[in-house]
């Protein structure tokens, strides 16, 4: 079985090196709906509606491929206590750089199906909390991780893509509590090159 396994692996490997290595550049743009969660049970999560601008590039051969991009990009939160009925409000702006991993499962010269997974690293770089007075912006994080996957089309030089992404590191951290971003995001982007 380890001999069936290690033969599939070289023939796959061997394909994709001897594949011819394409390289697509680009711009983004698309939609967030960003949603915060904490490890406390009496508050609520409600999402909100932010937007994402950027570039990508895209390095493969045949149908495996990198897409490292960069772009700034809006999230948050709402969150409402069920015990003292107070809203809270979390609103920030980062930019964000991902390194995906890349599948193409349907290639052809004018449409195509992928599916993406990778960590994300994002800096933040505007940040605002509005609700209770306790909570504020000092109790952010500069800096936090989280993973991205998705799947996406290409459709002559545009590309589609719908993605999660769910934060492995917390964004905001109180003393008695943590909070994790979590977003779906819907991109457009059309490749110059």
């Amino acid at each position: 079985m380890k001999k069936i396994l290690l033969a599939v692996c070289l023939l796959l490997l061997t394909a994709t090196l001897m594949a011819q290595p394409t390289f697509d550049l680009g711009l983004k743009a698309g939609v967030n709906f960003s949603k915060v969660s904490f490890d406390i049970d009496d508050y609520s999560a409600e999402s909100i509606t932010k937007s994402h601008v950027g570039a990508f590039s895209r390095i493969g051969f045949g149908r495996i491929f990198v897409q490292p991009e960069i772009y700034f990009t809006g999230k948050g939160g709402d969150l409402t206590s069920n015990v003292l009925t107070t809203a809270t409000s979390f609103n920030f702006k980062s930019v964000d750089i991902p390194v995906l991993l890349g599948l193409k499962i349907i290639k052809s010269k004018t449409v195509g199906l992928h599916i993406v997974a990778g960590p994300v690293f994002s800096n933040i770089t505007s940040k605002e909390v509005t609700g209770v007075e306790d909570i504020d912006e000092s109790f952010y994080k500069n800096h936090y991780t989280g993973i991205q996957y998705g799947i996406g089309a290409d459709i002559l030089f545009l590309t589609v893509d719908a993605r999660m992404e769910n934060g492995l590191s917390n964004f905001y951290t109180l003393p008695s509590a943590s909070g994790k971003n979590n977003t779906f995001m819907l991109s457009l982007g059309f490749k110059i090159l």
